[in-house]
């Protein structure tokens, strides 16, 4: 029987890749069963993560929030699983750290809610723009 691969878009985000985490986030994320359909090293803009977090911009967050993800390189994924969006999140953990339940990357690696360490999309439709967004064009098979 063939399963309905589903896509998320994840990211690394640059807290992890500074502290040399990705290869073991990627791991996690091979080892949890996800197929990396596509990956790119990014160094967004102030005005990339301005908008790629568009949906936030009235939120008291923004201005820290894409300023930490314009603070240095990210991974970007296009990961795929049957049911990969709530896989990812759950994988993910809560967005606290602190909170984060025990063996989640959140809890691993990250070391705040500001940074905490890898994003996913939320929903079908935030992962179709999300996943455009870094990987506008390609076929991601």
């Amino acid at each position: 029987k063939l399963e309905f691969m589903e896509r998320t878009l994840a990211i690394i985000k640059p807290d992890a890749v500074a502290a040399r985490s990705t290869g073991a986030i990627l791991q996690r994320a091979e080892g949890a069963g996800f197929s990396i359909v596509a990956m790119r090293l990014v160094r967004l803009s102030k005005r990339d993560a301005e908008g790629f977090y568009a949906v936030h911009r009235e939120r008291p967050f923004f201005s820290e929030l894409t300023a930490f993800m314009s603070s240095g390189p990210s991974v970007v994924l296009a990961l795929a699983a049957p049911d990969a969006i709530k896989r990812w999140r759950a994988l993910m953990g809560a967005t606290d750290p602190a909170q984060a339940e025990e063996g989640s990357l959140r809890r691993e690696f990250g070391r705040s809610i500001e940074n905490n360490a890898t994003h996913g999309s939320d929903g079908l439709e935030t992962a179709a723009f999300e996943l455009n967004y870094f990987f506008r064009g390609l076929e991601l098979g």
